[in-house]
């Protein structure tokens, strides 16, 4: 098949993007399709040589606010609407965060009437929102942690306090609609939440006040309906931040994690009906929080998880017998 691999992208996971991308490119290639990888925050003209693409992938930090104002989501659409995608079967998106997993993307593909993997626009939209998945959640009787919200930045020393006293210290605060642990801090005094709150602001509108839940950190993949075995993250100092998640070295990854068969059932059940109720398609990650006492927490799902040397996909997959090129190929037939 022809298949466009668009990465990179306008938000601030912009650089684990362009990681997720070229580790794909490479898959597709091995699989046998012809690919073709595009920047759509470039639009329309983009580099002559491939590896120029490649010029910011993971630096250890996100990439700067200034560095991310240089680059308008106008030419998504540019790029979306360009000659760059005649003749293409499929587009494998591998954009993380904003104008990537929010149905943004999606929606300029639809009009276009070209094909894309992963779920559609109103799961991407739903999903990026992590209150309203969390809403979701609950309606469904999966456990998630309890959490308060800022929108537009407005909250006064009363809401500091109602928040302390409904989810108590250590808390997270985090964007509402943001990946990788862009703009997270785990407060642990009611003095530090104003600062957290700004931070956060940068990259969103809306803030998450969110219950801080002890114990393990899992993720569940699931892959065209079927559930990858769990993946328990250990970093190795500190907790599971960008610099963790994208360093190689810096976190242990336990696959399948050591669970009670009994509990690691629920877990992967419970991740299959989160899958279903937001109507994901193709592939997605579904992640957790485990307490010592065996009760879990849905933290949240990403419909456009990263597929770099270290992400987790690809680690559910092998330890499942399924090889990177396999995965790959698979993600793009479902979406066909």
């Amino acid at each position: 098949m022809n298949i466009a691999v668009f990465l990179g992208g306008t938000s601030a996971e912009r650089e684990v993007s362009l990681a997720s991308g070229k580790a794909v490119v490479s898959a597709l290639r091995e699989a046998g399709h012809t690919v073709r990888p595009i920047d759509p925050a470039l639009g329309a003209h983009q580099p002559a040589h491939e590896d120029e693409l490649y010029r910011d992938i993971l630096h250890g930090a996100p990439p700067t606010l200034e560095h991310l104002a240089k680059l308008s989501p106008r030419n998504l659409i540019e790029c979306v609407n360009s000659a760059l995608l005649d003749g293409i079967d499929v587009v494998f998106l591998a954009l993380h965060g904003e104008w990537g997993e929010d149905g943004k993307i999606q929606s300029l593909l639809e009009m276009r009437g070209i094909k894309y993997t992963a779920s559609g626009v109103m799961s991407s939209a739903l999903t990026m929102d992590k209150s309203m998945t969390k809403i979701l959640m609950r309606h469904i009787a999966i456990n998630t942690g309890t959490w308060e919200m800022v929108r537009g930045g407005v909250y006064d020393r009363s809401f500091i306090d109602r928040a302390v006293a409904a989810l108590g210290l250590p808390l997270v605060v985090k964007p509402n609609d943001q990946g990788s642990t862009v703009g997270l801090t785990i407060v642990q005094h009611a003095g530090e939440i104003p600062a957290a709150i700004a931070l956060a602001a940068k990259f969103s509108t809306s803030v998450m006040l969110e219950e801080f839940i002890p114990g393990r950190e899992l993720t569940v993949s699931i892959v065209g309906g079927r559930v990858l075995p769990i993946i328990e993250i250990k970093p190795k100092d500190g907790f599971y931040d960008y610099e963790h998640k994208y360093t190689k070295g810096m976190t242990e990854y336990i696959c399948p994690a050591d669970l009670p068969a009994e509990l690691a059932e629920r877990i992967q059940r419970d991740s299959k009906r989160v899958f279903d109720t937001t109507q994901c398609r193709g592939f997605a990650r579904v992640d957790f929080r485990l307490r010592d006492d065996d009760e879990y927490y849905c933290l949240e799902i990403n419909t456009l998880p990263g597929m770099t040397a270290t992400s987790l996909v690809p680690k559910a997959a092998a330890a499942a017998g399924i090889s990177f090129p396999e995965l790959c190929d698979t993600i793009v037939k479902l979406a066909v």
